[in-house]
């Protein structure tokens, strides 16, 4: 069965800044450039490389793949971050400001992608990316925090900080995801946790 290492971006300009980013595009510090590249030494052999289209995760995974001759970079738009809606570009106290509690208590603002709305999304790009391979490959995703929090949550598994450059395993079994151990590419990380 395909194995795949879905892994959260290098840090970005928002991550530095504390803003949470959803669907916008920052780019990679220089922070998470170097992050990127570190990640290549804990890498072991994989078959192809995913990314998603924003910015920060292909470009951490155009990096990893200069470095270990893993490409081409594909991308696939169901990789993306979950859309923040009015949270995103805000920092944690300015969404507290407007929206008091709502952080503490799980709540969402409308225009905030739900979890059944991500993960059908994530499903589907998932399974495509399996499809696309042969049964035995290993396949490296670039993606976002809010990605593996999702799937995570899904699996009653706890949902605990994702560092740049940490991510989880996954296998499709029986047209099921399958979660695997967590790791961590690198071991600083001086990003919050933000979308």
């Amino acid at each position: 069965m395909t194995k795949l290492l879905i892994v959260r971006h290098g840090q970005s300009e928002w991550n530095a800044l504390g803003r949470w980013q959803g669907q916008a595009d920052p780019p990679l510090t220089d922070v998470g450039e170097n992050q990127a590249k570190k990640a290549t030494k804990k890498l072991g052999l994989f078959d192809s490389i995913v990314a998603s289209p924003l910015q920060r995760a292909k470009n951490t995974a155009v990096i990893i793949s200069e470095i270990t001759g893993i490409g081409p970079v594909a991308t696939e738009d169901g990789l993306m971050e979950r859309d923040a809606g009015p949270w995103q570009g805000l920092t944690r106290s300015e969404i507290e400001k407007g929206w008091p509690g709502f952080l503490d208590s799980g709540q969402r603002p409308d225009g905030y992608e739900t979890n059944s709305d991500i993960l059908l999304r994530i499903f589907e790009a998932l399974k495509k990316i399996s499809n696309n391979s042969k049964e035995s490959d290993s396949v490296l995703i670039i993606s976002h925090a809010g990605i593996v929090h999702a799937l995570e949550n899904l699996h009653n598994k706890p949902s605990m900080k994702v560092p740049n450059l940490g991510g989880r395993w996954l296998e499709l079994v029986d047209d099921e995801f399958e979660m695997g151990k967590r790791v961590s590419l690198i071991t600083e990380d001086p990003t919050p946790d933000l979308l």
